[in-house]
């Protein structure tokens, strides 16, 4: 039973020696090309796991660079924080002033006293959202609130220039309506 059909043809005398190395060496080249054959189904697959790595790794960066966004942002935010906190000008004792201003759609009020409304008039003090509530900071501190976070700042008036003590004609005011 061990006898191949080749064995025997080769016993009886059927075929040649050589003739039989050939075809057995035929045969093996064909199996070869069998199992190559099989190879692009393994390329595909290949293919299929490289893409689906690559899918990967963009989703991968996607979600680092949303998280980074959103750590910078709370930086931003914490920074805007400690600036209010460090920088708020504290309403005076007395402050019987409303000044009023206006918070997306409504009209908010907080009590100043009159040299606090007249910097906040002048642009030298700006009222700017803090939590649930409003503070007063310096002008130069809401340019860096600005900078970060301009929806913060609430009021920020240009500043007006300072009378000079010295100038000759202080006492000559121009009118608002005067036509060149």
């Amino acid at each position: 039973m061990g006898n191949s059909l080749q064995d025997q043809l080769l016993q009886a005398g059927m075929i040649a020696k050589q003739k039989a190395k050939k075809i057995k060496k035929a045969k093996h080249k064909q199996d070869r090309q069998q199992r190559k054959t099989k190879t692009p189904v393994s390329d595909q697959v290949k293919q299929q796991a490289q893409q689906a790595q690559q899918q990967k790794v963009a989703r991968d960066r996607e979600l680092n660079r949303q998280k980074q966004q959103a750590a910078e942002q709370r930086a931003i935010v914490a920074q805007i924080r400690q600036l209010i906190e460090q920088n708020q000008v504290s309403v005076e004792e007395g402050a019987e002033i409303a000044y009023n201003f206006t918070d997306g759609s409504k009209i908010r009020r907080i009590h100043v006293s009159e040299g606090q409304h007249a910097l906040l008039s002048n642009g030298r003090l700006a009222v700017v959202r803090q939590g649930e509530g409003y503070a007063m900071v310096p002008a130069v501190v809401a340019e860096k609130i600005r900078q970060r976070d301009a929806s913060v700042i609430l009021v920020l008036n240009e500043s007006q220039p300072q009378d000079d003590e010295d100038d000759p004609y202080a006492e000559f005011k121009v009118p608002d309506d005067l036509m060149w």
